[in-house]
């Protein structure tokens, strides 16, 4: 919005002109959340505990988070507004993606938000929804997306259906399997930073981190100079994208704030799912599906280890992990709580620097 009020007045005042650079829209957007969050944030959690929106403890997990039950939950609304009310104020509104990308935070948020909101108010048997019907609400809103990516996509875009390759220069074009396989990535993205979001600041951390990488990979995806140089694929428009992912990263280290061990307040699935669809969405945009499964290591290992932990279970009737997902074995192992979410952390850090590194190395 500031881009289309301000941006015009340039002829009057060079100063204006600033506004026309993404680069320094990216950085007040990432201010802008980071500070909303701050200023909001205290009344949220007071507003919360007020409606004793608290944190239901499960019984079959670890015992230290006993002490956690009733910590105001549902906090990705917070993450969430002040990242929406950023990217409106610093994206330009004529971006044709930005439309796709905020819908691809309602869609996946509301999902959360419904889940998270039938375990406070005890419908469902206090269960959330279904994992089927999420399954198949997710897969529906990934469905829109790609399908409305595809669709505005220019007539003359030759990458239509191509993904990028990391540490390869030619990309792979999947053809008629595209559109399966991006529905497959948002999907994937949303529920496995669901799963990851299980100790204090553990999924926000490692998100905030993957959009870090992301913000300087969509910046050069929609530059046609550094991509022709750095053999990536040029979506026209993308760098838009780059407000975006810089809006999360603030809003990202602003919930972090709060939700810091311990945590004065959890994002709930409200905000994991729709942060995990949000990352998806924008990977698909720029074409660069495989960086997650880099970047997005921690979140790819907390999957797996629920996927191993099942079938080894029904297969075999033996459990490999103490507990899954992973950072719950690790939990029970005996490493504490605030070190092993710095150690993820770390790791997380490390991937975004090998993210970054595979777009040079091709």
């Amino acid at each position: 919005m500031l881009y289309h009020l301000l941006y015009p007045l340039a002829k009057y005042f060079y100063g204006f002109n600033v506004f026309r650079y993404v680069t320094f829209r990216s950085v007040y957007a990432a201010v802008t959340a980071f500070g909303l969050c701050l200023f909001l944030g205290g009344a949220v959690i007071a507003w919360m505990r007020a409606k004793q929106l608290g944190e239901k403890i499960r019984h079959d997990g670890p015992t230290s988070h006993n002490s956690k039950a009733g910590t105001p939950t549902m906090g990705g609304i917070l993450i969430l507004m002040t990242m929406v009310i950023s990217i409106l104020l610093w994206v330009r509104w004529d971006s044709k993606f930005l439309w796709l990308a905020l819908f691809s935070i309602v869609w996946f948020g509301v999902i959360g938000f419904m889940d998270d909101f039938s375990k406070l108010t005890g419908i469902l048997k206090s269960r959330g929804i279904p994992g089927s019907y999420k399954f198949v609400l997710q897969t529906i809103g990934a469905i829109i997306i790609v399908g409305w990516y595809l669709n505005i996509l220019p007539d003359d875009f030759h990458s239509k259906t191509a993904i990028t390759l990391p540490f390869f220069k030619y990309p792979l074009n999947l053809d008629v399997l595209y559109p399966f396989f991006a529905v497959l990535v948002i999907v994937s993205a949303s529920n496995a930073v669901n799963l990851t979001d299980g100790l204090d600041g553990l999924a926000v951390g490692c998100t905030t981190f993957a959009a870090m990488a992301f913000v300087v990979v969509t910046y050069v995806s929609g530059n046609i100079k550094f991509s022709e140089y750095l053999k990536i694929i040029n979506v026209p428009g993308a760098g838009e994208m780059t407000v975006v992912c810089a809006a999360l990263v603030g809003a990202g280290l602003g919930f972090l704030w709060f939700n810091a061990h311990p945590a004065q307040i959890f994002m709930g699935d409200t905000g994991s799912l729709a942060l995990g669809g949000l990352i998806g969405t924008i990977a698909v945009i720029v074409k660069q599906e495989m960086l997650l499964l880099i970047v997005g290591g921690i979140f790819v290992a907390e999957a797996l280890s629920v996927i191993i932990q099942v079938t080894s279970f029904k297969m075999r009737g033996k459990r490999v992990f103490k507990m899954a997902p992973l950072h719950h074995h690790f939990e029970l192992s005996g490493v504490p709580e605030s070190k092993l979410i710095v150690r993820f952390w770390i790791v997380a850090i490390i991937l975004t620097l090998l993210t970054l590194s595979t777009l040079k190395l091709r």
